[in-house]
């Protein structure tokens, strides 16, 4: 795979990581409205780096939650998890 390919998945795992925490101080402090903030700008962020990512390298997830180019590619590997 491209270097590209790691960089960008590295990104991505980092961003989501960023997303469960903040989630996790969210459930103790729904009141924080610049944590609000940072999680929706941070999900928006997440979710820009997920299509750019399969647009070059085809889906993070199957069963749906990802789309596939033609030909189906749903099977291509490795998946991000076998990296």
């Amino acid at each position: 795979m491209p270097k590209e390919y790691y960089q960008l998945l590295e990104e991505l795992q980092a961003i989501d990581f960023v997303l469960v925490e903040l989630n996790l101080y969210l459930n103790t402090h729904p009141h924080d409205l610049e944590a609000i903030k940072q999680f929706n700008e941070t999900a928006q962020q997440s979710m820009r780096l997920k299509v750019e990512f399969e647009k070059k390298f085809g889906p993070l997830m199957n069963f749906g939650k990802s789309f596939s180019s033609y030909p189906w590619n749903v099977d291509d590997t490795p998946w991000p998890w076998q990296v």
